[in-house]
């Protein structure tokens, strides 16, 4: 009789165990993907606060090409201007 039950009570543990072993990689798997998502959801913040934040150097240098071109235009269009006449 104690091997009949042992028979049937060894395949149900094993079975059990793996019915077990799925349902907790299952739920790795969700945390994992949760937590993957929370991580490009939190990047994504970062970055646009940088962009929003700091100047590239890039841009950086085009503003100061752009400013000093502009100078340069409003200095040559000043010796061109006839002073007021007097009155």
């Amino acid at each position: 009789m104690n091997e009949h039950i042992l028979q049937f009570l060894v395949p149900v543990a094993g079975l059990a165990a793996g019915f077990i072993g799925a349902y907790v990689g299952s739920q790795n798997r969700a945390l994992l993907a949760e937590v993957r998502k929370e991580i490009a959801e939190l990047e994504n913040r970062i970055i646009t606060r940088i962009n929003g934040t700091y100047v590239r150097a890039g841009e950086c240098h085009l503003r100061e090409e752009l400013v000093a071109e502009r100078i340069n235009a409003l200095t040559a269009g000043v010796h061109k201007v006839q002073p007021p006449p007097d009155r």
